[in-house]
């Protein structure tokens, strides 16, 4: 019987590992721009919430709080446009990623079934497939898949890593063909409050899904918007039949998310002034990440949201990654994503405004 090891992609951060001592070894120390994790303060709204809950010695419930759901549905009817949203239609759950990597095995996917996700996207997509032994499948276009023994159909706007952000007419003709032959959308939007050059738009929106969330399911995290990653606060929205197959399940399987951080995570969905400064650091990093990438001859391609640039010089991506950990900054190579990317590196903007200014510096230079 094989092991998990033969089911899996290796893991593809391992291989940055020698650049990075690379980048560690510049007089100036490294910037690592390689990896989209929080650098900056968990807001002290936050923080206060998790102290005063820090005396939750009982089991937590999988669903959540009473006061969970209601900050759950009440953000998804705001911030996404939703309209009236029920407890039935929203599910916290343990970091993002995690929900990612086990949904197809707790939907019951298996041999024969097929999951579909972008050709150029985070790796988890299809980590999650071969997880539940089904087979992965990426596209190009989501409405020209064959949908034979097709289950599932990952969207992800704004992307990880492009940045690309699908408009309100896309992701409708996305939704549509997935109801057309009964297949269910998952859309990971977990970086929709950074919009730049463009306004993303949730699935769960009427113009996107015509009022129903029949077949529709949306992931968000709070880990960019909050800076909560250390936290692993994220949900679920949308189809009640889906959510409640998947309350069943992580019911047995235990997957709660800890009392402290239902109360943090209230406190970060009913504040929207630290989601307001976050955007204005993680925006004026960008202006001037962009502005010494296309100085020092990059070229950057979509881009108008999340908290990456996607940077070519039209060169194999790990001959860029090379050529900058010996500047000190460390970058994650485009292959990471799928093949489509072998010529383009992608570049956080989640660094400090010290080291930013270091990478410019570098990059400029």
């Amino acid at each position: 019987m094989p092991g998990v090891s033969a089911r899996l992609p290796v893991f593809p951060w391992d291989r940055l590992e020698p650049y990075k001592e690379t980048a560690r070894a510049h007089p100036g120390g490294i910037v690592d721009l390689s990896v989209g994790t929080p650098v900056d303060p968990v807001p002290d709204v936050i923080r206060k919430a998790l102290t005063a809950a820090s005396d939750s010695p009982g089991y937590p419930t999988v669903w959540g709080t009473a006061a969970l759901r209601d900050a759950l549905t009440g953000w998804v009817g705001r911030r996404l446009g939703a309209g009236d949203v029920r407890h039935t239609e929203v599910l916290p759950v343990v970091g993002s990623k995690e929900l990612v990597a086990w949904l197809p095995t707790q939907l019951g996917l298996g041999p024969g079934d097929k999951v579909a996700f972008p050709r150029l996207a985070y790796p988890t997509y299809e980590v999650g497939a071969r997880l539940a032994g089904a087979e992965p499948v990426v596209y190009d276009e989501p409405t020209e898949l064959d949908p034979e023994g097709l289950r599932v159909l990952w969207l992800n706007s704004p992307s990880n890593p492009t940045g690309r952000v699908l408009s309100a007419g896309e992701l409708r003709a996305a939704v549509g063909w997935a109801r057309e032959h009964g297949v269910l959308v998952l859309s990971d939007e977990c970086y929709l409050e950074l919009g730049w050059e463009a306004d993303p738009v949730s699935v769960l929106h009427p113009d996107v899904c015509g009022g129903s969330f029949d077949g529709v399911v949306a992931v968000h995290s709070l880990s960019k918007r909050s800076n909560l990653a250390g936290y692993r606060a994220a949900f679920a929205a949308g189809d009640s039949e889906v959510l409640g197959e998947l309350l069943k399940i992580r019911k047995h399987g235990g997957m709660m998310v800890p009392a402290p951080v239902q109360a943090a995570t209230v406190a970060a969905l009913g504040d929207d002034g630290h989601v307001t400064e976050q955007r204005a650091r993680y925006a004026a990093r960008r202006t001037a990440l962009r502005g010494a990438l296309e100085a020092s001859g990059f070229r950057i391609e979509h881009s108008e949201a999340s908290l990456y640039l996607w940077s070519t010089r039209d060169e194999p991506c790990w001959d860029t990654v090379g050529a900058l950990a010996e500047r000190g900054v460390l970058v994650a190579p485009g292959d990471f994503y799928g093949p489509a990317g072998d010529r383009f590196v992608r570049v956080a903007l989640t660094a400090s405004d010290e080291r930013v200014a270091a990478a410019v510096e570098r990059l400029r230079g």
